[in-house]
């Protein structure tokens, strides 16, 4: 999904050149993984040349696993999951004060 997301629609063939590149996975493995995500409607497949197009954004997957990180994780509190962040030593200051501004924004 991520090369997708990234790069745009392309061929199957593609994206496994790209991933054995990258992670070492054989064509076979990227065959099977893009095939479930067509299965799961995650991805859309047309032809000619097994083209594949990400039918999901980026931006509802990262909602969704945001929501199940802080249901999980924060005890469904979004107070937790950002005084954890706030918390983290290895922050910079322009890096807290972003934060600090995002929530600016939201008020």
């Amino acid at each position: 999904m991520q090369v997708l997301w990234k790069e745009g629609d392309m061929p199957a063939k593609y994206i496994a050149e790209k991933l054995a590149a990258e992670t070492g996975w054989n064509k076979n493995t990227t065959y099977t993984l893009i095939k479930r995500c067509i299965k799961k409607g995650a991805v859309e497949r047309t032809e000619p040349n097994f083209m594949c197009h990400a039918v999901i954004p980026i931006e509802d997957v990262r909602r969704a696993e945001t929501e199940e990180l802080v249901s999980r994780v924060y005890d469904g509190s979004v107070n937790k999951l950002f005084a954890a962040l706030l918390g983290r030593k290895e922050l910079s200051d322009s890096q807290i004060q972003r934060l600090k501004d995002i929530v600016d924004e939201m008020e």
